[in-house]
Order: C-alpha cells, then structure tokens, then sequence
C-alpha cells in the first residue's frame, strides 16, 4: 500500500512539472518590434524662434518706469542617418542670440529705498553642437505614432557683454564661456504624411559642466564652474519641432 502511494505521489509531481512547463511556454511572452524608420533613412530638421518685447514707462512688481526693448532668437538645424531599423545617429547645429537694452529703471522697494538704473546694455550669443544617438519604438504595428530616446553630447562655447552708465561712470563686463552638457531626451513623434512629422521630447535626465571668465572694466578678471545634474522632468525643457523623413 505505502509502495502505491509513493508511485502515485511521483505521478502526480511529474504531471504538476509538466503542466507548469507547458504553462510557462504558453505564456511565454517576447517583445515584438516593428521597422517604425528603416535602415538608410535621412532624418532632417530646423527649429527656429524668435521674440522681441519693447517697455514704455512699464511697471512690473518693484521695478517702475521700464523703458527699452529686447529680442532673442534661435536657430536650429539637425541631420541624422539611421543606420539600423529603429536606430539613427547624427548632429545639431545651435546658434542663439540675445540682446537687451534698458534706458532707465526705478526698483522702488519702500518709500525711503529707491535705486535708479540707467543706460543697461546687455547681448550675448552662444553656439552650441550637439552628437546625437535615437532609438525609437513604435506602438504596436502602427506607423504614424511613435516614441523615441535621444542621447545627447553637447559642447558649448559663448560670449556676452554687459554694459552700464555712461561718461566717466560708464563700466562693463565681458564673459567668455565653455559648457560641456550630457542629457537623456525622450519624446514622441506624429507622422503628417509619409515624409514629415511633429516631434516632441522633453529632457529628464542630465549632467553639465560650465566655465566662464569674466573680465570687468578690463581690469579685473574672474573665474568660475558650475557642475549641475538634474533627476527629474523639465518642464522648461520641453522642445517641439518639425522633421522631414527622406
């Protein structure tokens, strides 16, 4: 009888192997992926913004009686080649600059606290390049909805000038700077058609390194790094765009 129960036992233990062998092949699951941009695809670009403001006797918090004016703008335009289904490499060219000009200003804090600014001069300009490496992922089988990764390697180089006063009391400071970025950008992309398509990525993940020099009146020199490394979303990071597929 006890010799019965231990054949039946076996029996039962090899069918429980079985059957949960049969079950984990069943539902044995693998990552399918699609060809969302195939090998030998050109992927091309420009972002271009621009803003210009002017003040006339304006009032913003403490600051009263604003008058000047300033611009910005940027320009931006990208190259990649994918070398691989789903897989692309390339560069982006940045060039960014910016000028302000304040003739007066009165930051008013109380009614015996008052500071007068007068003839502020300010315009700066940076390049940047920027190597680039995306892996993208399709939703399913769809070909107009998609998700990227892009991995960014950035070098930076700018100059600014900072100027104020006039006559005798005029002074002034000139900046030189160099900027090492590293950044993980992931973004999605719409298809409009079979050669063009909306694109937009937002950064989360990023180290940088940033030196300047400073010298002011021409007299006085200064230097000084920054090291910054950000862990979360950035909002102000956002970036659309529009790229062409050919």
């Amino acid at each position: 009888m006890k010799t019965v129960i231990n054949r039946l036992t076996l029996l039962f233990v090899a069918v429980a192997v079985a059957l949960s062998a049969a079950s984990q092949e069943q539902f044995k699951r693998s990552l399918g992926q699609e060809s969302f941009i195939p090998k030998g695809q050109w992927i091309t670009g420009v972002s271009v913004s621009y803003s210009h403001s002017s003040q006339d006797n304006y009032q913003f918090l403490i600051i009263e009686g604003i008058d000047g004016d300033t611009y910005s703008y940027k320009v931006s335009p990208m190259a990649m080649y994918c070398f691989k289904d789903n897989l692309a490499a390339g560069m982006r060219l940045s060039y960014q600059r910016q000028r302000t000009h304040l003739d007066k200003a009165d930051v008013i804090i109380d009614s015996e606290t008052e500071y007068n600014v007068d003839n502020l001069y300010s315009i700066s300009h940076k390049f940047y390049a920027t190597a680039a490496f995306r892996n993208y992922l399709s939703f399913g089988s769809s070909k107009r909805f998609g998700l990227f990764n892009e991995v960014q390697l950035q070098f930076g180089a700018g100059e600014s000038k900072l100027c104020s006063g006039s006559g005798q009391d005029l002074t002034g400071t000139f900046s030189r700077s160099y900027s090492v970025d590293i950044g993980l950008a992931p973004g999605i992309v719409m298809f409009l058609n079979n050669y063009s398509a909306i694109e937009v990525n937002v950064g989360v993940l990023g180290f940088s390194y940033d030196h300047t020099r400073q010298v002011t009146d021409q007299v006085y020199v200064a230097h000084y790094n920054t090291k910054s490394a950000n862990f979360k979303i950035n909002l102000f990071s956002i970036t659309f765009g529009v790229t062409f597929y050919l």
